[in-house]
């Protein structure tokens, strides 16, 4: 077999015992790896029902066929659990150089179960693999337990690991890696912290298995050719994603006041423009040649690395109108090892229920010193901080239903920087997101901004359909990065010549589609086998969007229509393969190669 190495790599923290499993082929066609491969080993490795901090959550870092081969933005790794934040499928990506050389070190996964007394890591090299003391890490923040790392074990290794967040399981605590790179929003930091497992180390040197090596060098080398004259690539390496602030203000969909408003009137002390005259250094993942990381100094002169969701969700989501400041907030987050999205909505809500006097302390939008100390304080879980790290569903919920309503998330992730008071279509897309409230299954909002963006169409919920498929389902297993295709305008066709190349299996789209139609139905599986009651109001975006119209900007008095919605809804579900509820027909199941889902849950819900 081409492409995978046919096995992965299962760590019993408990017992202290590593094994090989090798996995059948048909496990690699139908669900490619990444995302797809976490899903099912999620399925079948964690118990109905487990708690997602207990030693019986597994912990997943997956490789996909593409990952940490030389092809455009390939440097990628999945990281996947059960999310304690939200009790459901969780996962996240993350561009490191553990992606690269978990590659060559054997293996196309990693995961972890049970815990240990102690804590520890994990070393891997190339079929080997070690459990490690690691108390004199335990406490570290990310940047120095990385560079302990890389003092003892060389530069040449992948790293991924936890800070004080993931130690103290914050519900939204991240895996970090190279002092800026973070990935796994709904809490994987915090199941790593449950274990005791302070990092997972990689070094290959072994050669990927490739089929067509040199069909391989050819689609790419013009791949990363066609990438450096696109019309967009030198505005793009200017500003990245930053370039998003002026954007979603334009639009009136820029994150303000804990997603009160679409707009605000001090955005450019946070803009794209600013970023570029602040900026000292650009940082790419392995493998890219259009590198989004912008670092600026900071309030306090040290490096940060930058991207438009944690300057907006740090920036104008809580009101604090200086670029400087927001990259300590942010660099600060990524040393503790928390997500800076639900950070800043967290951080948010707390300033709104603040406001309306539901918590006695008293946070003022923009307070930079107090929004400092939180992030300190949620890390350690101190005082109002062991509040703030249970995330904005379980706040809500202990203040009542007043607080319920604006409260920003769905299934429990809080929402990442897209203000949906305007826009149907993205609130479908964080409605039906595999993981909750996450852009990155499908970042609709542009294409809604471009054409019809009021319209409640079959047209934009077969776009959305369409995007997750590409960008959650085939992106997110292969695994590389979207960028390419989303900013550039990398011709899509690449993807699956490439995959042919590097597998030997001859790939379609529509192959890729099948695939992320099974890897979709699967996930919404495990999400309806772990929540009782499961019903169609799961996917639904917050209250605020259909109850509180905008009162600022051009749009002014625009709030989202709840009987069109669930129109959308329905016609996403029926799309899907799904009923009126959201749960895969008997039928869509049995067609996908899913049957072995079937017993579960009919003893849960009303199959049909």
């Amino acid at each position: 077999m081409k492409g995978w190495w046919g096995k992965i790599l299962h760590v019993d923290l408990t017992s202290r015992k590593t094994r090989e499993i090798n996995l059948d082929a048909k496990m690699y066609v139908e669900y490619i790896g990444g995302r797809g491969l976490a899903a099912r080993l999620l399925w079948d490795m964690v118990p109905q029902g487990t708690d997602p901090l207990s030693p019986y959550n597994a912990l997943v870092f997956a490789n996909g066929p593409l990952s940490g081969l030389p092809l455009p933005s390939s440097g990628k790794i999945q990281v996947a659990c059960k999310s304690p934040l939200t009790n459901g499928y969780g996962d996240g990506n993350l561009g490191s150089m553990a992606s690269y050389h978990l590659k060559r070190a054997g293996y196309d996964a990693v995961v972890v179960t049970g815990a240990s007394k102690n804590p520890v890591y994990i070393y891997v090299e190339n079929n080997k693999a070690e459990i490690l003391p690691a108390e004199d890490l335990w406490g570290m923040n990310t940047y120095e337990a990385e560079d302990a790392i890389v003092k003892r074990h060389g530069k040449n290794i992948g790293v991924l690991l936890i800070g004080p967040a993931g130690e103290n399981m914050v519900r939204y605590a991240t895996i970090v890696s190279q002092k800026g790179r973070s990935g796994g929003r709904p809490g994987v930091g915090a199941v790593m912290g449950s274990k005791k497992l302070k990092a997972l180390v990689i070094k290959g040197s072994m050669e990927p298995p490739v089929a067509n090596p040199e069909e391989l060098r050819k689609l790419s080398e013009e791949a990363y050719k066609s990438i450096t004259q696109s019309d967009n690539y030198d505005y793009w390496v200017r500003q990245g994603t930053m370039s998003t602030i002026v954007w979603s203000n334009q639009n009136s969909v820029l994150p303000t006041m804990n997603f009160r408003e679409g707009v605000w009137e001090h955005y450019e002390t946070i803009s794209g423009d600013l970023m570029e005259k602040l900026k000292v250094e650009r940082r790419g993942c392995p493998y890219c040649n259009m590198q989004c990381g912008n670092v600026v100094n900071d309030e306090i002169g040290e490096k940060s690395e930058l991207d438009y969701e944690n300057v907006a969700m740090l920036g104008s989501n809580i009101l604090l109108p200086d670029l400087k400041r927001v990259a300590e907030i942010n660099k600060l987050a990524d040393m503790m090892g928390v997500d800076t999205i639900s950070l800043g909505s967290t951080i948010g809500f707390a300033m709104e229920a603040s406001e309306k006097g539901l918590i006695h302390e008293r946070i003022e939008w923009g307070d930079y010193r107090t929004i400092r100390e939180l992030t300190i304080d949620i890390s350690y879980r101190r005082g109002l901080g062991a509040f703030l790290a249970e995330g904005v569903m379980r706040m809500s919920r202990g203040l009542g239903k007043e607080a319920v309503e604006f409260a920003m998330h769905v299934k429990g992730l809080e929402i990442s920087a897209y203000n949906c008071h305007t826009a149907p279509g993205m609130a479908l897309a964080y409605g039906t997101s595999s993981i909750g409230a996450h852009h990155k299954d499908a970042w609709i909002i542009s294409y809604e901004v471009r054409t019809d963006r009021f319209s409640y169409s079959s047209e934009k919920v077969e776009r959305l359909v369409f995007l997750q498929n590409i960008r959650g389902g085939m992106f997110e297993s292969l695994t590389t990065c979207r960028l390419p295709w989303v900013e550039v305008g990398l011709n899509l066709e690449y993807y699956p010549k490439l995959l042919t190349a590097v597998t030997g299996i001859s790939w379609s789209f529509d192959d890729i589609h099948t695939a992320a139609q099974r890897i979709y139905s699967l996930i919404r599986a495990f999400w309806i086998r772990e929540h009782a009651g499961w019903d169609r109001m799961m996917d639904y975006p917050p209250a605020r969007w259909f109850k509180h119209p905008l009162t600022k900007g051009p749009f002014a008095g625009a709030k989202l229509d709840i009987v069109k919605y669930d129109e959308m809804l329905s016609q996403y579900y029926k799309l899907r393969g799904w009923d009126e509820n959201g749960i895969p027909l008997r039928s869509t199941l049995e067609k996908l190669n899913l049957s072995f889902t079937i017993p579960v849950l009919e003893n849960l819900v009303e199959l049909k």
